[in-house]
């Protein structure tokens, strides 16, 4: 879901239209699209100067990876 309303807002930003507010895309990039929302910004050039919001999507993926890396850690022990 986060990636169609990611790609839906930059067409919004460009067409003038209603956007998605950023908490919502913030909370789904906290569900887990993350790191496909950072690779589809680059792709489309979409909120990746755009602060705080770029910094959080960061950040968010950061910490994302930080659980992935423990769970793994903690299975291979």
């Amino acid at each position: 879901i986060g990636l169609p309303l990611f790609a839906l807002d930059k067409r919004a930003a460009i067409t003038d239209r209603r956007r998605v507010p950023e908490r919502t895309l913030l909370a789904l990039a906290a569900a887990g699209a993350a790191p496909a929302m950072i690779v589809l910004s680059g792709i489309i050039r979409h909120k990746t100067r755009k602060q705080p919001f770029a910094t959080l999507l960061r950040l968010i993926a950061l910490a994302q990876a930080a659980v992935l890396i423990a769970v793994i850690a903690r299975a291979l022990l």
